[in-house]
């Protein structure tokens, strides 16, 4: 791909890896300035937006899924091909690019166990449809490999097309895949020799067996302990009236039987109607004797 901007002063080397920086590591004469560093940014960007639109239409993918403002707010590498022998009005041009990243994933491996891991992923791959099959693609990507140090079964493919795969198997030999249940692709081997960090994850328990909270998470749930019914009438209901409850709710407790409530009086501190009830006496209460008390004194009286 061709553009009006000499491509071959602005990236020096024939291999370039940008980052989310977007700075171009071309030629610096003495007269460079803060201008001259914008206007060849400028051009970077242009060729990075033009290209990803170029692979978003060999893809049929909707919008291009890589872009100058996409690589500025993401962690990835492009590598870009120049062909610096095309000498159009001595411009030169873009052969194709490939982007990486490393991204963390949840990807099953062949016993269906869960592994969480943060592989070098391809994001993008591109060479411009004159110049394939002429073995740009794997002199590109034999590049990133060796700057990137990993190995062709180590990385994880993002929606690969099946030209890509292709590709993949020809020159590196990489057949069977490990199915996902994401839109990520890997090979044999990936878990075998996996230079990211692998942490597997406890497989899923059975839907009966999931409990809605774990014992940490349990800890600020614990209750007061409280005296046994029907002693602990009047503090549900103060209790009920502050949270802004319903009283209705200390209703729902069951009734007890006679030796149940007995059994409850003597789990409760000394009082005198527990004493009486325990006794076997008919205590009464105080008020019921206070009011006895005065009809007699009045009774007496009368006569």
């Amino acid at each position: 791909m061709e553009f009006h901007f000499d491509v071959d002063a602005l990236l020096g080397e024939r291999v370039t890896a940008v980052d989310q920086h977007l700075q171009p590591p071309g030629r610096r004469g003495p007269g460079y300035t803060a201008a001259h560093r914008v206007d060849l940014q400028q051009q970077l960007m242009t060729i990075i937006d033009e290209m990803g639109k170029a692979s978003a239409k060999a893809q049929n993918l909707p919008v291009p899924i890589t872009s100058a403002s996409r690589m500025q707010t993401n962690h990835h590498v492009l590598y870009i091909l120049k062909d610096n022998e095309v000498k159009t009005a001595g411009k030169g041009a873009i052969i194709g690019f490939l982007k990486v990243g490393y991204k963390k994933l949840f990807l099953l491996d062949r016993h269906g166990a869960h592994n969480e891991v943060e592989p070098l992923c391809v994001l993008d791959f591109y060479i411009h449809e004159s110049l394939q099959r002429h073995g740009y693609g794997k002199e590109l990507f034999q590049c990133m490999l060796q700057r990137e140090r990993v190995q062709p079964h180590q990385l994880a493919v993002d929606r690969p097309s099946e030209k890509l795969l292709c590709f993949l198997r020809k020159h590196y030999n990489l057949q069977g895949t490990i199915p996902q249940v994401n839109n990520f692709v890997i090979f044999e081997g990936f878990f075998a020799d996996q230079h990211a960090p692998v942490r597997k994850l406890p497989s899923k328990r059975a839907e009966e067996e999931i409990k809605p909270y774990s014992l940490t998470d349990r800890e600020f749930l614990k209750e007061e302990v409280e005296p046994p019914w029907p002693f602990n009438q009047s503090h549900s209901l103060n209790r009920s009236s502050s949270l802004g409850n319903s009283p209705v709710r200390t209703c729902l407790k069951p009734f007890l039987n006679e030796q149940e409530l007995l059994r409850n009086l003597r789990l409760c501190p000394p009082h005198a109607a527990a004493h009486h009830l325990l006794n076997g006496e008919q205590g009464e209460p105080a008020a019921q004797r206070r009011r006895t008390s005065s009809l007699t004194r009045s009774e007496n009286t009368s006569h």
